[in-house]
């Protein structure tokens, strides 16, 4: 069977005809290089105002890395709990399922601490109070008993600490949405934008400390979906069909939101398009995912499917391994990254942004966090190592023990 049928096929059923079923395929070092990527670039992006800032993805199109992260987990965890309800069942996967929310749950706690600690150490190093505004932490100091409540049930985040409780919500709907998928593909893509649709019909989300959740998971479920059924298909062994019209139209969707983006004004001339062009020039709607930025994440997602290579290819070169080893570990990575981008801040503005202290901050943590991932690669491989060798049975020797061979 060619690839565009079973492709058509895997669309519409979920399924791509016999011998197409992989139940556990080769980790593709695509996902860990970019989801890398991704973690170093949410970094710089979570310290405004820094120059390096202006230059990532965000300035020149309609998404941002957070748009892919959330779209690689959904591929990340097809691939680890969607292959495990393959193989051993659902119950098992659920077991899995249940110790990594719990994992998650804990590391967002965690990182919520310690966070509103450095924010407590740069008031009291200071003795500037204006430091508990940084990331909306003065519920946290104007009332802790509530507002560790309100963490502890995640109705409580304060800024750049919002991405772990969407992901939380997101993995717990992950076996509904697995099936679905695995039903078809286009119905259960269907369904979710129609209840992303309806969400903002309703006006849907979360509470978050009398305001909303800035990820709405009621939209944000879309880009996860995306990436289950991008995993599934992975899942299956199947390659992206040869559909030169759609990468012209994802090419030209990229210009064109790059044009859009780095334009002072409506670049058409159409005053019925000024409001428009206005709004995504300041950034596309990001809590209630825009359709630009939809868009924009599938186009990206379609020609890196199509024309980045497959296998380890992309992690052959140095730098292409370190950002590989960083994906590997994201969890670590991203809760270190929140961390020190809060410190950065604090940094930024004790140095009122020289430009020197601009540089070396984003170094130090793109340092600090790259070379995390690589040396936790490391000692899970030293580990192992140990693991296996202390399960290996010793040699049986032919000749009698030295205690009893005669001298």
């Amino acid at each position: 069977m060619s690839v565009a049928p079973q492709f058509r096929r895997f669309i519409l059923s979920g399924s791509a005809g016999p011998g197409a079923v992989t139940d556990k395929p080769a980790r593709d070092a695509r996902i860990d290089v970019i989801r890398g990527l991704c973690l170093l670039i949410i970094f710089i992006n979570h310290m405004p105002g820094n120059v390096v800032a202006a230059y990532t993805p965000h300035n020149f199109g309609f998404s941002d890395a957070a748009d892919i992260f959330v779209l690689l987990a959904g591929v990340s965890a097809t691939l680890a709990y969607g292959g495990l309800i393959e193989r051993r069942g659902l119950p098992i996967a659920m077991l899995k399922l249940g110790a990594r929310l719990w994992t998650l749950y804990i590391a967002h706690i965690a990182v919520f601490i310690i966070v509103c600690g450095v924010i407590a150490a740069a008031v009291t190093h200071t003795q500037n109070p204006l430091y508990i505004e940084l990331i909306n932490v003065q519920p946290f100091f104007r009332d802790t008993a509530e507002a560790l409540l309100g963490a502890l049930t995640l109705t409580y985040q304060p800024s750049y600490l919002d991405i772990l409780p969407l992901y939380i919500v997101l993995l717990a709907l992950f076996p509904a949405i697995y099936y679905a998928v695995r039903f078809s593909p286009v119905l259960a893509l269907g369904l979710s934008l129609a209840i992303w649709q309806g969400a903002l019909a309703l006006d849907l989300n979360l509470p978050n400390s009398g305001g909303t959740w800035f990820f709405n998971p009621f939209a944000w479920q879309v880009v996860f979906v995306m990436g289950v059924v991008l995993g599934r298909s992975n899942q299956l062994g199947l390659a992206a069909p040869r559909l030169r019209w759609l990468d012209a139209l994802a090419i030209g969707f990229i210009v064109f939101s790059c044009y859009a983006k780095v334009t002072l004004s409506n670049p058409t001339g159409i005053a019925a398009f000024n409001d428009w062009f206005d709004s995504v020039q300041l950034g596309s709607d990001k809590t209630n995912l825009a359709w630009s930025r939809l868009g924009h994440v599938g186009a990206l997602t379609w020609l890196a499917v199509r024309w980045l290579p497959a296998g380890d290819a992309l992690s052959r070169s140095a730098l292409g391994r370190i950002l590989a080893k960083t994906g590997q570990n994201s969890l670590h990575v991203f809760c270190v990254g929140i961390v020190l981008a809060v410190i950065g801040q604090v940094l930024l503005a004790e140095a009122s942004f020289d430009l020197t202290v601009q540089l070396a901050v984003c170094a130090g943590g793109v340092t600090v966090s790259a070379g995390l991932g690589v040396f936790l690669s490391w000692y899970r491989t030293v580990t192992s190592r140990a693991g296996a060798a202390r399960a290996a049975p010793a040699p049986v020797s032919a000749a009698p023990s030295s205690s009893l061979s005669p001298r």
